[in-house]
């Protein structure tokens, strides 16, 4: 069950493999570069949000790419809660709403 998972032993798990991080850090760059591609829109209302987003995340794919440890710095910060879980489920139903309602 998704609720049940836990995400550090998917984060130690990654730690452990180079080439498996490696792996989702290029398949991270690759979706990114779509994204910045096809998104690529500095104006003065909500889409800049999807720009940034789409840059920040490319970004991130090159530094996990690159810098495999890098993750382990990461989850030293990265709070995995159910708190988390909610507001991402949240800020992506916010974006579907604009995407494709409004």
């Amino acid at each position: 069950l998704i609720w049940q998972m836990n995400f550090n032993n998917i984060t130690a798990d990654f730690e452990k493999s180079t080439a498996l991080t490696f792996v989702a850090g290029s398949f991270g760059i690759i979706i990114c570069m779509v994204l910045v591609e096809y998104h690529n829109n500095w104006v003065k209302n909500w889409t800049v949000v999807i720009t940034i987003i789409s840059w920040s995340f490319l970004i991130g794919g090159l530094i996990v790419a690159v810098f495999p440890k890098s993750i382990s710095f990461i989850n030293k910060y990265y709070k995995h809660s159910r708190t988390w879980g909610i507001f991402m489920i949240c800020f992506g139903l916010l974006f579907g709403y604009f995407g494709f309602v409004k």
